[in-house]
């Protein structure tokens, strides 16, 4: 796995944000989305619970695995995330364009799961 890269927790109670480094890309969201998306990963980092209609559980991928709903100008986007004892891992970031992830996005998102958390355990 590449490095890891640290979004640092505003309040020391906060969880930090684990982007996977060169593996997952910032998605080319409108100002709005980007804001959205911003406002629903900081209430991730403080401990809040999201529900639907902004997230939902993807146990398929792993224990506290969750993706949310990112609704853009064109296009609907999907960040996965697992939660995790030390922080909140961002694991894949796409725009869903059918009813089902796609087998392939819920492969990567569990071979990443499982790198980060050997890399962590080491």
């Amino acid at each position: 796995m590449s490095h890891l890269t640290y979004t640092p927790a505003v309040r020391k109670a906060d969880k930090p944000l684990v982007w996977l480094h060169a593996e997952v890309k910032s998605p080319p969201f409108s100002p709005t989305a980007r804001i959205e998306a911003g406002v629903l990963l900081r209430r991730l980092q403080r401990g809040e619970r999201l529900t639907l209609p902004h997230d939902r559980p993807m146990p398929d991928i792993g224990k506290g695995c969750h993706e949310l709903r990112i609704v853009d100008e064109t296009r609907t986007w999907r960040i996965v995330y697992g939660i995790e004892a030390d922080a909140i891992v961002i694991l894949e970031v796409f725009s869903k364009t059918t009813r089902t992830t796609p087998r392939s996005i819920m492969r990567i998102c569990r071979k990443r799961l499982e790198q980060y958390r050997k890399e962590i355990k080491s």
